[in-house]
């Protein structure tokens, strides 16, 4: 395919999903677009936010907490706690630790709900079994490691949320921040999971890592009626602005890139994808801050010629993460160079979710009736 760039963003055919119209705008600023007439910042926009809030708090009345907020150090989960204190919200934050949490991001977290009054409850992996499944995901040679740490951060944000009796779960996904990721590029579904630790993992089957299978979604969304909310929808989120707002607030410190508060993912993302799948996810995100008039799109194109990472960090990461994963500079190598795949070569929910697309639409807009069922990673194909 010849080579096009969005005139609007700098998403290109990079993406193997991109489409431009006759004035070569691209289909993920047509879904910006859509969102934004979904969710406007206008002067209705603080009525909305407010009965949100009030909601929560009703059915939360009498409860030690009426919400729970996953936090990982990034500024996104940051803010989002930040903004559901100020909102008057009696938060829990949880923290699943998968084994790669940066220093900063430690600090960050112990600052963050320090300072904000918030009690914190930490879940750890058991590492054995999730370096495996890291393992047997590199083999299986997609560009989806990252999603066994998503679907473990979602699982475990539903269980405390059923063992607390807590009906909410707010989200820190801002779309004119983050973007949306193409699907080719992640795709994440608790059959997926399994299908792949079946064929690499050492045990073939998983025994205490918190898997999200179909039957978890029905549990926790029909039975248990919790609902995700995505709080930075209603809210203004200029993320120059937030930055210098969390800092002198809150003392928090800035790790780089999105998401490189974890070591694991600051070497995927800045290493792995590039290297092996031709694969750099800052073009995703600072296309959503051109379309959010955050950055100009000069700038963008010109942050995009630096590396994602320098050389001496890249190396220093790699030693890092072979070290921790136990793997030898030989099985790296090998790791490397198999054959590209998607999410497509392996047993996943796709098929069932593309037969049942629209009743899973109508079911996700009742679990989470701030987001708009397009968004939802499950049916993002």
């Amino acid at each position: 395919m010849e080579y096009k760039i969005c005139s609007q963003c700098i998403m290109d055919t990079t993406v193997q999903d991109i489409k431009f119209d006759e004035e070569g705008v691209c289909n993920y600023c047509k879904l910006h677009d859509e969102l934004e007439r979904r969710y406007p910042l206008d002067d209705k926009t603080q009525q909305t936010l407010e009965n949100i809030v009030d909601e929560i708090k009703k059915v939360g009345e009498g409860k030690k907490y009426d919400s729970i907020l996953g936090v990982s150090g990034g500024t996104d989960s940051t803010y989002c706690l930040y903004v559901a204190k100020k909102l008057g919200l009696r938060p829990l934050a949880v923290h699943f630790d998968n084994g790669w949490n940066s220093e900063i991001a430690v600090r960050n977290i112990q600052n963050t709900t320090s300072k904000l009054d918030v009690d914190l409850q930490t879940y750890v992996v058991d590492w054995d079994e999730f370096k495996d499944l890291q393992i047997a995901f590199l083999k299986a040679s997609t560009p989806d490691t990252e999603i066994v740490t998503d679907i473990a951060i979602k699982s475990t944000l539903y269980r405390v949320a059923a063992e607390e009796g807590i009906r909410y779960i707010i989200n820190g996904v801002s779309f004119r921040t983050e973007g949306k990721v193409p699907p080719l590029w992640s795709h994440g579904d608790g059959r997926y999971i399994e299908s792949v630790y079946k064929e690499f993992g050492p045990n073939h089957k998983l025994k205490s890592f918190p898997n999200f299978m179909m039957k978890d979604l029905i549990y926790y969304g029909f039975i248990k009626k919790i609902k995700f909310i995505r709080l930075l929808y209603y809210v203004d989120y200029n993320k120059e602005d937030v930055v210098k707002l969390l800092k002198k607030e809150l003392d928090w410190e800035s790790y780089g890139h999105k998401h490189y508060e974890s070591v694991f993912t600051r070497f995927f993302q800045s290493y792995i994808l590039p290297k092996k799948f031709n694969i750099d996810k800052r073009k995703v995100h600072y296309s959503a801050l051109v379309r959010s008039g955050q950055i100009i799109r000069k700038d963008a194109l010109a942050k995009m010629k630096d590396p994602p990472i320098d050389e001496e960090h890249a190396r220093e990461d790699k030693e890092y993460v072979m070290k921790k994963l136990e793997l030898s500079e030989k099985q790296w190598d090998e790791i490397m160079s198999l054959p590209k795949k998607t999410f497509l070569d392996y047993p996943t929910y796709y098929p069932t979710i593309k037969k049942l697309k629209t009743p899973l639409k109508l079911f996700y807009r009742f679990l989470s009736p701030s987001v708009p069922p397009i968004l939802y990673h499950m049916d993002s194909q």
